[in-house]
């Protein structure tokens, strides 16, 4: 993954944009798992009226070059994050939060595929929608938004 303020890993002959690199940098401020509107609004924040249709071009240059991840948690728009190691996700569906699933356990399932079902994975995406623990002790309570969820093994 870039550095601070290095820019965003482009395919060769894909134009470095000083728009991109906003984009870019702006995803890495959210600390990934972001969407377009987030990502439009942290940058007018800076810049009021950088316009929208600017960072959806960005965002899709940025997926097609690799350098990003577009993901669809459960219901609702497609979420933006660092392309770093592939990685599945569970989503809390009532704070939204994502913990990132263990490489292992997607591995496991690949596997059992593979030896018990003779079925050949080319491309595992998996989506876990339940609840955290946080708001499952809250019952009903209202719980902060959150991005990433502490990944915590209870015994």
């Amino acid at each position: 993954m870039a550095g601070a303020g290095s820019p965003p890993p482009l395919r060769p002959g894909m134009r470095q944009t000083r728009q991109r690199q906003q984009v870019w940098e702006a995803v890495r401020g959210l600390g990934g798992h972001c969407t377009a509107e987030e990502i439009t609004a942290e940058l007018q924040r800076a810049q009021p009226g950088f316009p929208r249709s600017t960072v959806y071009r960005a965002l899709e240059a940025l997926a097609t070059s690799g350098a990003l991840h577009a993901v669809r948690l459960g219901d609702g728009p497609i979420h933006y994050e660092m392309a770093t190691e592939d990685h599945q996700h569970a989503i809390c569906q009532a704070c939204q939060g994502v913990l990132h699933i263990e490489p292992g356990l997607v591995a496991d399932l690949e596997r059992h595929l593979e030896e018990r079902h003779r079925f050949h994975p080319v491309r595992t995406d998996v989506v876990v929608v339940g609840i955290c623990h946080e708001c499952a002790v809250a019952r009903g309570r209202r719980q902060h938004r959150r991005r990433v969820l502490d990944h915590v093994h209870f015994p």
